[in-house]
């Protein structure tokens, strides 16, 4: 009977989680479902619920189960696609009225200008003529029809008295956009109505491989547009609300940020009691994250389940008091419920993420079930959890810290970890190792998703743990909450901060603490999850070392490499600017690093280290940078403290200058530096000093020209001639600017493929329009990284059509658009 009633449980847990099958499969489309597609969808969910009626078998409920949660992620999905942006008016500026709609947050612009990032609920109550001309005025054109003809009135013809003019219809704007303004009159609050003149974009963000994807997480947070604030324009008309949700947190996180003078310290403390992560400084969340503690400093199920335990406890005990009220509600019933209501006041004051979803929705499953006396199986409840969240939102199912969130919480309940954290009937000896079980359970269950998820494993996380889940959970946790009633506790828990941090920076020291591992394929990654859910199970050692040689491919995937007297060339998506990887046999060079975007963010960071790292390089053997304009040399130094660099060329610290008749042999390829001349580099203006790289193997060359210019190309093709020139690859001069890529150094090079790295709808018009035909009209195919993503090229493969090897081709998704 037990195991008849097991089987039934875990037969409706599939039925449950099938839903989610069906809202995963949407996330995976290149495009949404058309209107046959749909109808094919709608006959196959009725077609299936007839049959399981008739013939009573559970699986037909998980087929129905899965083609029902498709259509309604289908679904959901199209109205977010229907409020994007029109493309027509992207890059447009026009005025805009609108409320603050959340927690702003502080921004930092290139040269140290302050700014803000926040959301704006766009109101359109303009009168249609004075919105159309707005548009008119800023873009050039009119946004609601570019190509339309001149009115009567702007050509000079007449028009009758008694003819009626038609007036032009307004622009459709999204209801809301993430918007960032720089030098505002005042800082913006939630629920503040501002006149601001905005910069309008589509959703977008870099492409590169296993990297993030911004146009996804914008989707995710509804957010259909971006926008950039025009310096002029921006007026405050009324001030907000104080009484909505996000009001209040604005309102302490303002106080908080007055009574704690360490900004490290009042960053985690709003983070933890506000849901405020973008208070956390981005080198302070590397440093969490590389120590392994990350997941503790943000509002996560932990902290929700232990304020609802105190609330519930306190609530019991008061509700003991009186008699009267027991009589009314048994005590524990009422602490009970009092606890879930605490959870979720807690989880939605903190912003409503992920992880307090789940655990507020696991909350109320087991306050509903201990009311009506039912026990379900753990996998039901945690299963039934998961669909309230998906339901609400289907794009939890693409953030990590969904995955990591219920994996834990599973790891937990298979292992019978909960169960033993929570007795305490045994000794506080038994119940700290029930907690140092729990954390070993969750580190190693883990480790293989966090690797799939971050390529990265903190080999100190265990240690670091060990001090900071004490510390966060029972010391700082309540500090940051309890400081909201009475704030000089936000100081003291500032001091513990601080505290934690020299623990954290103390480990993060040892050139081991994190681990870093290339791209494995799908098979390893399936192996390794199956591995890392063995490893954590309560059973005998024979089947963990099972599951540890399970997660062996995971661990030490093969590294691949061009074979000898071959060359790869990679060409990533660093938006405006230039960072190039060419990789032979057994050595890798960069040329370029790519652009600095702020104060605290360059492509180094976030596009050239993770690049190395999914392929395997330890090093780089020579870093080379054209010359010293940001775009190009921006991310160098991020480069050479993230991983070791043996030789310097070009513009890099302590690097030899680039002078034409180098030379060097790797694997089979031959390295030639073409220009500048001799002794000439430091006489050469910026662009004209920039180093050119020719690589060659097998009768296939690749040219890199860095920010060349027409007098430096008329040098090269007059130096050089057709033969020494001639390339199966050019990455285009200077971006595709006007003032390169001259007809005879196009002639001259001859390229089957044009490839130009520039910045989606960047404001120097790259590639111009006049260049692009002139690489057309000498047959080459022309690459673009703004609309191609990242580009892969093979000097043994050049038979591959190159739109084939763009990221954004083989990452094709339904919110990618049509670019």
């Amino acid at each position: 009977m037990a195991a008849q009633r097991s089987s039934t449980a875990w037969q409706w847990t599939i039925a449950i989680v099938s839903p989610l099958c069906g809202i995963g499969i949407v996330h995976r489309l290149p495009r949404l479902p058309e209107g046959w597609e749909w109808a094919t969808g709608a006959w196959t969910f009725l077609l299936c619920v007839a049959l399981a009626l008739r013939w009573r078998r559970w699986w037909l409920w998980a087929v129905a189960a899965l083609v029902l949660g498709f259509l309604w992620c289908a679904f959901r999905a199209q109205l977010r696609m229907d409020d994007l942006l029109q493309p027509a008016l992207e890059g447009t500026t026009i005025p805009v009225r609108g409320v603050v709609d959340a927690l702003p947050q502080r921004v930092m612009g290139m040269g140290g200008t302050e700014g803000w990032r926040f959301e704006f609920r766009v109101i359109q109550d303009r009168p249609a003529a004075s919105a159309a001309s707005a548009a008119s005025a800023t873009s050039g054109t009119s946004p609601a029809s570019p190509a339309s003809p001149a009115s009567p009135a702007s050509s000079g013809s007449a028009t009758s008295p008694g003819a009626a003019t038609s007036t032009p219809s307004p622009p459709r704007l999204p209801p809301r956009v993430l918007l960032s303004c720089y030098a505002m009159p005042s800082p913006p609050q939630v629920g503040e109505l501002w006149s601001l003149q905005v910069k309008w974009r589509r959703p977008r963000g870099l492409m590169n491989p296993h990297g993030g994807d911004s146009a996804l997480w914008m989707l995710s947070q509804n957010i259909p547009a971006i926008g950039t604030c025009a310096s002029k324009g921006q007026q405050r008309e009324a001030a907000g609300t104080t009484t909505s949700v996000d009001a209040w947190r604005q309102r302490f996180r303002d106080t908080l940020r007055q009574h704690v003078t360490d900004p490290r310290g009042a960053g985690v403390l709003a983070a933890l009691s506000l849901g405020d992560q973008g208070a956390v400084s981005p080198a302070d969340w590397a440093l969490y994250r590389d120590t392994g503690v990350a997941h503790l400093l943000s509002v996560s199920g932990m902290h929700v389940t232990m304020f609802a335990w105190m609330a519930g406890g306190l609530a019991g005990w008061c509700w003991r008091r009186s008699a009267r009220l027991c009589l009314r509600w048994p005590a524990p019933r009422a602490a009970l419920w009092i606890g879930t209501a605490a959870a979720w006041t807690y989880a939605l004051f903190s912003g409503w993420g992920v992880p307090a979803q789940r655990t507020f929705g696991l909350l109320l499953i087991l306050a509903v079930l201990q009311q009506c006396r039912v026990a379900w199986p753990w996998s039901m409840s945690l299963a039934v959890a998961a669909l309230g969240v998906t339901l609400a939102d289907p794009w939890a199912l693409t953030q990590p810290g969904y995955w990591l969130s219920f994996g834990a919480v599973a790891l937990l309940m298979s292992s019978g970890g909960l169960t033993s954290i929570h007795d305490t009937a045994k000794g506080w000896r038994s119940a700290l190792l029930a907690q140092v079980r729990a954390q070993w359970v969750i580190t190693v269950g883990l480790a293989p998703l966090t690797l799939l998820l971050f390529q990265q494993l903190s080999i100190v996380g265990m240690v670091a743990n060990a001090v900071a889940i004490p510390l966060v959970s029972y010391v700082i946790t309540p500090l940051a909450l309890l400081g909201i009633g009475w704030s000089p506790l936000w100081e003291l828990g500032s001091w513990c901060v601080s505290g934690l941090n020299l623990w954290l920076e103390w480990l993060d020291r040892a050139s081991w603490a994190v681990w870093f591992l290339p791209w494995a394929p799908f098979w390893a990654q399936a192996l390794g999850l199956l591995g890392g859910l063995v490893l954590a199970q309560p059973w005998t050692w024979t089947l963990r070392l099972a599951g540890l040689g399970l997660c062996l491919p995971l661990l030490w995937p093969v590294v691949h490499r061009p074979p000898d007297g071959t060359f790869e060339l990679r060409l990533p998506d660093v938006g405006q600017g230039s960072a190039v990887l060419v990789r032979t046999h057994r050595h890798t060079l960069t040329f370029d690093s790519g652009p600095a975007w702020g104060l605290e963010a360059d492509a180094g960071d976030r596009v050239l280290l993770p690049l190395l790292r999914g392929l395997g390089e330890r090093r780089i053997d020579l870093l080379m940078v054209s010359h010293a304009d940001q775009d190009h040399a921006g991310g160098s130094e991020r480069l050479l403290k993230g991983v070791a660099v043996t030789h310097r060329l070009g513009a890099v610290p302590e690097g030899r200058p680039c002078e034409r008749g180098q030379q060097w042999t790797w694997d089979g390829v031959q390295f030639d530096v073409l220009w500048p001349p001799p002794g000439l580099a430091g006489d050469l203006k910026r662009n004209a000093s920039s180093c050119v790289l020719r690589v060659a193997a097998g009768g296939r060359r690749l040219l890199l020209t860095g920010d060349i210019e027409a007098a430096q190309e008329a040098r090269l093709v007059e130096g050089e001639g057709l033969e020494g020139l001639a390339s199966d690859v050019l990455v285009v001069p200077h971006h595709g600017s006007r003032t390169s890529s001259t007809a005879a150094f196009v002639t001259a090079t001859a390229p089957a493929v044009a490839a130009v790295q520039s910045g989606y709808l960047n404001r120097f018009g790259h590639p111009r329009q006049d260049v692009v035909a002139r690489y057309q009209q000498a047959g080459a195919a022309l690459v673009n990284t703004a609309t191609c993503g990242a580009w892969t090229w093979r000097s043994d493969r050049s038979d591959i059509p190159p739109y084939e090897a763009c990221e954004r081709t083989r990452r094709k998704r339904y919110w990618h658009g049509s670019g």
